[in-house]
């Protein structure tokens, strides 16, 4: 390899190296105040870089907060969905799922909490990119745990007449119901009495093969 090649792979894992330090500064700033407390200038004293080489890997701080955006979806992914990848559809899966959740949140992955519900609250109203791409992460979200849930219930987990969007609403709200005590109130036994009524509606819903499958493990 030339030497110019050399210099430009250097400068690209610099740059891959700062975007991530960046990055991984951003998603707790937004978690406990917002994406609007994020600036590019902020970000560089803080983490004691240069302000033109921030604007230079961002451009703006509409981009920062869209990039801190996809950041926190792969690392919500992580610890979330990808726990399950050796776990078969049905109802263990979703319980899985939730509990997956319940820790993600629980643990503080993000400082605030859950990342989504807090820009989510900063967002609802607004209008442009940054709201349609919180919407976005929200509304995959969703889909996700009712494919889960359809997915269980056509392995023969759930009854043929559920209603599959009330039910993931409902185990969504009490994951939710649960981030929020807890951030506001410090209260740490939300997410047991999260737990227990979602592992409540999800069992009576179940067959009697879900319901085994919500008791093993």
């Amino acid at each position: 390899m030339s030497d110019t090649g050399t210099k430009t792979d250097g400068r690209v894992e610099r740059g891959n190296q700062t975007r991530r330090l960046v990055l991984g500064r951003t998603m707790d700033i937004a978690s406990v105040e917002g994406l609007d407390g994020l600036s590019l200038g902020r970000i560089a004293t803080e983490l004691q870089l240069s302000k033109s080489g921030v604007f230079a890997l961002f451009g703006s701080k509409e981009e920062l907060q869209l990039s801190t955006i996809r950041a926190a979806a792969a690392v919500f992914a992580e610890n979330v969905i990808t726990p399950l990848k050796d776990v078969p559809p049905g109802a263990r899966r979703v319980r899985e799922l939730c509990r997956n959740w319940l820790a993600y949140s629980s643990d503080r992955v993000f400082a605030g909490g859950c990342f989504f519900y807090a820009v989510s609250a900063e967002f609802d109203a607004r209008t442009g990119p940054v709201h349609d791409a919180v919407a976005q992460a929200r509304r995959d979200w969703t889909a996700y745990v009712e494919r889960s849930l359809t997915e269980a219930q056509a392995v023969g987990d759930f009854v043929d007449d559920l209603d599959v969007e009330q039910l993931a609403f409902e185990v969504i709200a009490l994951m939710e119901a649960a981030n929020a005590h807890s951030v506001l109130l410090g209260d740490v036994h939300t997410y047991e009495r999260a737990e227990r009524g979602i592992t409540a509606r999800l069992r009576a819903s179940a067959t009697d093969r879900g319901r085994d499958g919500l008791d093993a493990g």
